[in-house]
């Protein structure tokens, strides 16, 4: 997949720097990410630490992810103002400001986001505004790296948690079996034990990877602007039924398979079985809904940006 086909946008009244002076712009940019990424080397090495739980353990993917993107959406440097380069300065000037802020008073969330404004004012000082339109969102993709706020993560937590042990409860009876719920605790008749849907079967893990995985699609997708905005918006549905499908398989494997929810092997393979099984899910449900778009809607070369 090449650079000219993603993002697509063309020169206009932009005039193109030489070769020689393209190079440079690039040694210049890298320089200038790689002491960025040096001075905030305290806050990406706390970051790191959260990648080794599981509900971020994508994260150590983002920023490799997110170079490939800078790569495949690369366009020619131009000739920037002077103006731009100041406004540039002026950015990397205000987010430092604010990590300052963030860093007297521990707002941990601040500091990442100032990071991020930094690597931006890099961008219009090294490429001017142009440089933002195709560096932009792989800049912007970075921020799935990082630990969502804990307020926001604790509000999706439980209220995945609650939607997900309800609707899973609606499919069992569906199903003809007799459920009853209470509070995340799904009672199955035919169960040895109780299937209680704990935090770390909310589905905020599978939501955290596939919103990541979604945007991703949208941001290297070929597809009309409203195909690639069907794709963000499904994120979170498909995200929550893959869930929900993997709560549902989990009890049925527990109502039927002899010793299944007992602690030991079997629990351990049925448990982590319907967990690698929603990400594959997730997946399908994706690429169905991507050949549905594929015939739905007829791309046209104005639709892509």
């Amino acid at each position: 997949m090449s650079s000219s086909t993603i993002g697509a946008f063309d020169l206009h009244d932009e005039t193109p720097l030489s070769e020689g002076e393209s190079k440079q712009s690039w040694a210049i940019f890298g320089a200038f990410a790689l002491l960025t990424t040096i001075a905030y080397g305290n806050m990406l090495s706390y970051t790191a630490v959260h990648w080794s739980k599981g509900l971020y353990s994508h994260g150590w993917l983002v920023p490799l992810f997110a170079g490939y993107l800078l790569w495949v959406r690369r366009r020619p440097f131009v000739e920037v103002e002077s103006k731009e380069r100041w406004i540039g300065v002026g950015m990397i000037a205000a987010a430092l400001s604010l990590r300052l802020y963030a860093s007297y008073y521990d707002y941990n969330n601040f500091e990442r986001l100032s990071f991020l404004v930094v690597l931006l004012g890099c961008c219009v000082l090294v490429g001017g505004w142009w440089m933002v339109r195709w560096a932009g969102p792989a800049v912007g993709f970075l921020a799935f790296m990082f630990p969502l706020p804990w307020f926001l993560e604790n509000s999706l937590l439980l209220w995945l948690q609650n939607k997900a042990t309800a609707a899973s409860t609606i499919v069992f009876q569906l199903m003809g079996l007799t459920a009853v719920r209470e509070g995340n605790v799904i009672y199955l008749d035919d169960a040895a034990e109780p299937l209680t849907v704990a935090e770390a079967c909310s589905g905020l893990r599978m939501l955290t990877i596939f919103g990541a995985m979604c945007v991703a699609v949208a941001l290297l997708s070929e597809r009309p602007w409203w195909d690639r905005l069907a794709v963000l918006v499904a994120a979170v549905p498909i995200a929550v039924a893959s869930n929900i499908i993997r709560i549902v398989v989990t009890g049925l494997l527990y109502t039927y398979v002899p010793g299944a929810n007992e602690a030991g092997l079997a629990h351990k393979m049925v448990h982590d079985f319907a967990g690698f099984g929603m990400m594959f899910i997730g997946m399908g449900l994706l690429a169905v809904l991507m050949a549905v778009l594929r015939v739905a809607t007829v791309p046209e070369d104005d639709d892509v940006d």
